[in-house]
């Protein structure tokens, strides 16, 4: 942060116990966050940059105007774009992605006897590399088998939306990136940055959701549904709500993988729990199974 800026918001007032409460609940309201006392800073420091761009220097102010009619909500999605923006970065998770190109190969057959597209969800997909980095293992896995597979990127920012669609990233993303990938995964821009390839990013979409909406997305059928690091920003009650409108959502025999820890004690009737000391991850049940077990 620069000394212009630090100096900037010295001259915005302390998120006083009134006011705390008041953006802690709009937020939570509006996109289901739950931002902790721990976070009082991050949130402070958030409001404070966005209110010197637009030269405001009250809190209540500003609330005013994320809440007045069509302006307010632009306003407002350009704030949530600030204070929802997520570290990410290419191959996160090793044994998560191990276990998601098992289950590939596992329903490998079943796809080509039905020559079945194979869907894969990120959820808070932010600015793009883990749907990328789902496409590269589809691509290694089931393209040499002819298997059509698809990746769906959300997320309810539209600023990490935008660098999603455009696949470009600094050079230093690379280094994430397994070698042998990048002759055919990765296109050179410049010196200083590379985008990937247009075959990946063809398989690739992405798109705008509120996950406290998720009644409203039209994705259904998926065979794997990635959602690591998106819980931990939920009280544990809306956390269910999320998953058990996930498990709806997956393809019989489909896989959930979220964060581990994020949720040790959700169980479904129509999910089985896989075993696993390095990743929570889920299958769907057979339809008649878990039909009968919903019943």
């Amino acid at each position: 942060m620069s000394q212009s800026i630090r100096q900037g918001l010295s001259t915005v007032p302390e998120l006083d116990d009134v006011q705390f409460s008041r953006w802690q609940g709009l937020l939570e309201e509006r996109t289901g966050m739950y931002l902790p006392q721990e976070r009082r800073s991050f949130l402070q420091t958030s409001l404070g940059l966005r209110m010197l761009e637009l030269d405001i220097r009250d809190y209540a102010e500003y609330y005013d105007k994320v809440q007045d009619g069509p302006s307010g909500m632009m306003e407002w999605s350009t704030l949530v774009d600030r204070l929802t923006v997520q570290e990410t970065r290419f191959f996160r998770d090793d044994d998560a992605l191990q276990l998601v190109v098992e289950h590939m190969r596992k329903l490998r057959p079943r796809l080509q006897v039905n020559d079945e597209t194979m869907e894969f969800w990120s959820v808070g997909c932010s600015s793009g590399e883990e749907a990328y980095t789902l496409a590269m293992l589809a691509e290694e896995n089931l393209g040499s088998a002819d298997i059509k597979y698809s990746v769906t990127g959300t997320d309810i920012s539209t600023i990490v939306l935008r660098k999603a669609r455009s696949g470009r990233y600094p050079l230093r993303a690379l280094e994430r990136i397994p070698v042998s990938y990048h002759n055919w995964a990765i296109e050179p821009l410049s010196s200083q940055q590379v985008e990937i390839a247009t075959d990946l990013r063809r398989r690739c979409c992405f798109s705008q959701v509120n996950i406290l909406n998720l009644k409203h997305c039209p994705l259904n059928s998926q065979h794997v549904i990635f959602c690591q690091n998106v819980l931990i920003y939920f009280r544990r009650w809306r956390r269910r709500e999320i998953l058990d409108a996930l498990a709806q959502r997956l393809a019989p025999g489909g896989l959930l993988v979220i964060g581990l820890g994020e949720m040790v004690d959700w169980q479904h009737p129509l999910l089985e729990s896989l075993h696993s000391g390095q990743v929570t991850a889920f299958v769907r049940k057979s339809t008649s199974t878990g039909e009968s077990a919903r019943r």
